[in-house]
């Protein structure tokens, strides 16, 4: 159950992150042309004001479609129609004058042939396949062609609209932070044990809920309890304790324990609860923290130290479904973190992520003229080989993990 909850959570930070994209382009005017909670195939769908809305049937996060992401290339159109010209092959007559119209920069031409492609095709004699190749390619570039394509929009409008996914999932991170300062977090140990582990010393003389007073004579306070136990080096130790009321003295011999001599028991945590507002002024703090060290992580791969702290999505749900073990509270703290790490890694200047978008948008800007469709396609190899390399990176880290090397 944990593994699936832990599943579920990223998933929901995946839809949240596209509903950011979604919604902001509505807001724009820049009108996206579906909408799916998890990803397509449909299971179901249902069309309003132009948009399709449904729900895929691959449970991961979510898939928005915005029109128009590059300038319309014949090539793209040649490529979705190369099916239905091999079955067809009078089609191309009806194909070559948008494909020119489109390398040529013809838009209204290319929108006008695309009118006769869009009619041959209907009366083509095609198979299912090629139909839906031809007809996918149809619409692709017609949403390209479109006034609302992003293409076309001022750079403030795609630079909005591309960076409201990653900081949707910012946001949610300082808002999930601040709800864990709300409900309360650790501020010290407590003096009163928690849990004991079977077959340690500890079983043998204390039980869950009783409260340490001292330890060899010495009143401690929970901070100090472990220090002591773990600097016995294996001597006995006396321990006063309170149960029920009433004092009582016991003794045992720590025994060396994971690397460290302990008696075997947990104590408990003392929480701290705080204010909306200061809940919410700690979360940006510790959310600051946070992107800090992410920060000095990746600089840390760069020059090839730091690897074994990348995780895979299978680190990610393992990490988290352990932290759903500890509680509640804990899991709502991984799961910010998670949010705010996904945020980052979508801010990273390279295609396909929302930060090569943005750095490109930015640099048409800059040049006040459109960056070439060539430069897209080959900054995007290189964005998805290293996008590929750090998930395997971290799906190495991961596998060694959870087999103990």
């Amino acid at each position: 159950m944990n593994i699936l909850v832990a599943i579920g959570g990223l998933a929901f930070l995946i839809l949240i992150h596209e509903a950011g994209h979604f919604f902001t382009a509505l807001a724009v005017k820049m009108r996206p042309r579906r909408f799916y909670i998890f990803f397509p195939p449909a299971i179901v769908k249902w069309e309003r004001k132009g948009i399709e809305y449904g729900i895929g049937a691959i449970p991961l996060g979510g898939y928005v479609k915005i029109p128009g992401m590059h300038k319309p290339a014949g090539s793209d159109l040649e490529g979705q129609f190369g099916p239905a010209v091999d079955e067809a092959p009078w089609l191309a007559a009806h194909l070559e004058p948008v494909t020119t119209a489109l390398d040529e920069g013809k838009l209204p031409e290319a929108r006008a042939g695309l009118e006769d492609l869009r009619a041959a095709v209907e009366r083509s004699d095609l198979s299912e396949p090629a139909r839906k190749a031809a007809e996918r390619g149809l619409g692709d570039t017609d949403d390209a062609l479109a006034d609302d394509a992003y293409w076309r929009a001022p750079i403030w409008k795609r630079v909005t609209v591309i960076a409201a996914g990653p900081l949707t999932n910012l946001v949610f991170a300082i808002v999930l932070l601040a709800i864990v300062f709300m409900l309360g977090v650790p501020s010290k140990v407590d003096s009163t044990i928690a849990t004991v582990d079977p077959g340690t010393p500890a079983a043998e003389i204390v039980r869950a809920g009783d409260t340490i007073v001292a330890i060899d004579g010495q009143t401690v306070d929970g901070d100090q309890i472990s220090e002591k136990i773990r600097g016995s080096n294996g001597d006995p130790v006396t321990l006063t304790i309170e149960r029920g009321g009433k004092e009582l003295t016991v003794q045992a011999r720590p025994r060396l324990i994971e690397g460290a001599y302990r008696l075997g028991f947990t104590l408990g945590v003392i929480y701290e609860s705080y204010g909306p507002l200061e809940a919410l002024k700690l979360a940006g703090q510790r959310t600051w923290e946070a992107t800090s060290a992410i920060g000095a992580s990746l600089g840390r791969i760069v020059t090839g130290e730091g690897r074994e702290e990348v995780a895979s999505p299978v680190g990610i749900v393992q990490a988290s479904s352990e932290t759903l073990e500890a509680g509640f509270r804990e899991y709502l703290g991984i799961l910010a973190l998670i949010s705010l790490s996904l945020a980052l890694l979508n801010l990273l200047p390279l295609l396909p992520l929302d930060g090569g978008h943005i750095a490109f948008s930015l640099a048409e800007g800059v040049r006040g003229r459109a960056i070439p469709r060539a430069a897209y396609e080959r900054a995007s190899m290189i964005g998805i080989v290293i996008v590929l390399f750090l998930f395997f990176i971290g799906l190495t880290n991961d596998v060694n993990r959870i087999r103990g090397g």
